[in-house]
């Protein structure tokens, strides 16, 4: 006896499915989940061709496969329910899964949010540094002019230490005070 197709279905709507040689099972397989449905027997044998099909129908879902050989009953009945059983066995793997992925994602999610926090704060600081737009540039046009007031200050400085000295030697050459 050897397997040569199995399938699993939901209602009609195959959901996986294998063929181990070649051959049409597919149409076959259509005609026994309709049957089976029709029948809503847990188990159901049908023979299509040299093909004999095998089913189990638990919670909705229909486990099917094809044999070569119509005596052998047990080999497929262990084979459908260990089909069964792995889908329980895969329910445990994926809610491991869906929980390590949910514990990633709020890993993820608070990573994001401490990097937002982080460019948040370093724009408030670049921000409060720029200040207003206005005011910076101002600033640079008073710092540009800056070198012009300190030159001229200067000038008047040493305009007024000169002149000083220079108008007390006229008044007093004028005023005879100091001979010429």
């Amino acid at each position: 006896m050897t397997i040569t197709y199995s399938c699993v279905a939901n209602g009609r709507a195959v959901l996986a499915e294998l063929a181990l040689t070649g051959g049409s099972y597919q149409e076959a397989a259509a005609k026994v989940l309709r049957q089976a449905l029709l029948k809503a027997e847990p188990t159901t044998i049908i023979q299509i061709g040299s093909y004999v099909y095998h089913t189990l129908f638990i919670d909705g879902i229909t486990y099917l496969c094809a044999t070569d050989n119509g005596l052998d009953t047990m080999a497929p009945s262990a084979f459908l329910r260990q089909m069964e059983y792995n889908k329980n066995g895969s329910r445990m793997v994926l809610s491991t899964v869906k929980s390590q992925v949910s514990d990633v994602k709020s890993i993820m999610l608070r990573n994001i949010d401490t990097i937002l926090e982080k460019e948040t704060e370093t724009v408030r600081i670049l921000t409060e540094e720029a200040g207003d737009p206005q005011a910076t540039a101002e600033e640079l046009e008073n710092s540009k002019k800056m070198p012009k007031r300190t030159w001229w200050k200067c000038f008047k400085i040493v305009v007024t230490t000169l002149a000083i000295p220079l108008s007390i030697i006229i008044i007093l050459l004028s005023a005879h005070v100091i001979p010429t």
